[in-house]
């Protein structure tokens, strides 16, 4: 989970990271009396989880509070990257003297953490590296000691931090890795860390990813994630798609599947998929991906892995995020019965489509259903003697595929 720049600079705050005084308004007006309180001279600064900010006009330094107000109304609502801004950050200002960068994340391939730092901050990071590699310092971090003071005294002569401020980076870096440690995070970043023209070192902008499989611990991260008290259920899915911009209708669909606990992600294709086990939905995505090459090009549309031991209700759930998204033409629902009984799955997916018709919801996208394994026959028997018009059965992944990217391409 992606936090807003406000969010990760309250999480500074809370482990002794130096940061700017701020608030967060949604309303112009409401800038005026923030703005007030900070000292009058101020930045405005788009809340959304995207960079590029600063470039499309989302950060402004406004000389006073009515300034500042006028500077909110023009960002709110502005479109960056795909991600519709709704709140603004007031900020004091800083006077920047230096500009660093440095960073915590999980290392996968070579299963630590790794510390990056660089004298070259205040731009995309991925600009510094490609430009000239040795101006990002790369320090593993070993998960069972930490950063200890010896550990960021080697990441800041790594990174080649001015003597000056030395002591300062080494002691935001150890306030830093508390914030990684005790927060669940994946990654912890500021760009820039500033040095002011008082010699202060301050983390003027923060981001922060969370571990979701650390969620079970975490009750207070439904407070962090955006639209957490919205209504998901699938009733509002398809209206969902009638306002804001692409990237926060995506969100919408896979915090819906989220909340029904589906493991799902949404794809830039045509074919919803769904399957039993994650590894057979891979290869369904493959099957799909060569099977529309022949159909115009459609690919799938999304990855959504009803798990081993899928009731019917799940598999109702299921087909209710992938029909709620409009970019789906058909569905793949492939199943190798095991633990899951392909006659539960068959009774699902009759299920989700009366609960949506009751609902007044009109589907009229097509279901190729591919059911094998553990009461296959059954299940293809239920799903036979329903003889749902939008239902097709196909014995093969390859014959279901290739229907399916069929139907998707008409």
């Amino acid at each position: 989970m992606d936090l807003f720049e406000y969010q990760a600079r309250d999480l500074f705050a809370e482990h002794g990271v130096p940061v700017p005084a701020g608030e967060v308004v949604d309303t112009p007006e409401d800038a005026l009396a923030a703005a007030e309180r900070l000292g009058g001279r101020v930045v405005v600064k788009a809340q959304v989880k995207t960079g590029g900010r600063g470039k499309a006009g989302g950060v402004r330094v406004a000389a006073g509070p009515r300034e500042a107000v006028a500077h909110a109304r023009r960002i709110l609502g502005m479109d960056i990257r795909g991600h519709t801004v709704r709140r603004v950050m007031l900020a004091e200002t800083a006077d920047i003297r230096d500009e660093f960068y440095v960073s915590f994340s999980l290392d996968r391939g070579n299963r630590t953490f790794l510390a990056m730092a660089s004298v070259e901050g205040g731009v995309e990071i991925e600009e510094v590296a490609a430009r000239d590699p040795s101006a990002l310092a790369r320090v593993p971090v070993d998960p069972a000691v930490g950063v200890t003071p010896e550990k960021a005294g080697e990441i800041v002569a790594a990174a080649r931090f001015p003597a000056e401020v030395a002591d300062q980076v080494a002691a935001v870096l150890r306030s830093l890795w508390e914030v990684f440690v005790a927060e669940d995070a994946l990654l912890v970043e500021v760009n820039p860390l500033i040095v002011t023209g008082g010699g202060r070192v301050v983390a003027l902008d923060g981001k922060i990813t969370l571990d979701d499989n650390a969620a079970f611990r975490r009750p207070g991260w439904a407070a962090l994630r955006e639209g957490a008290a919205a209504d998901l259920s699938l009733v509002s899915l398809p209206r969902a798609w009638t306002s804001g911009s692409r990237a926060e209708r995506v969100a919408h669909l896979e915090r819906a599947a989220e909340a029904k606990g589906l493991n799902y992600v949404k794809l830039d294709g045509e074919v919803g998929v769904i399957g039993n086990g994650a590894g057979l939905v891979m290869s369904t995505l493959d099957v799909v991906a060569r099977a529309g090459e022949s159909h115009g090009g459609v690919r799938p549309a999304n990855f959504l892995d009803i798990g081993g031991g899928a009731s019917a209700q799940v598999m109702a759930d299921s087909l209710e995020i992938v029909l709620g998204d409009p970019d789906v033409r058909s569905v793949f629902v492939n199943v190798f019965g095991g633990i899951t009984a392909c006659d539960a799955v068959a009774s699902g997916i009759l299920q989700a489509l009366d609960l949506l018709d009751s609902r007044g919801e009109e589907v009229t996208k097509p279901l190729v259903v591919r059911l094998d394994g553990n009461s296959a026959e059954r299940g293809r028997r239920i799903l036979s003697e329903a003889r749902h018009p939008l239902v097709r059965a196909e014995d093969t992944m390859d014959g279901a595929a290739d229907r399916a990217a069929a139907l998707a391409g008409i």
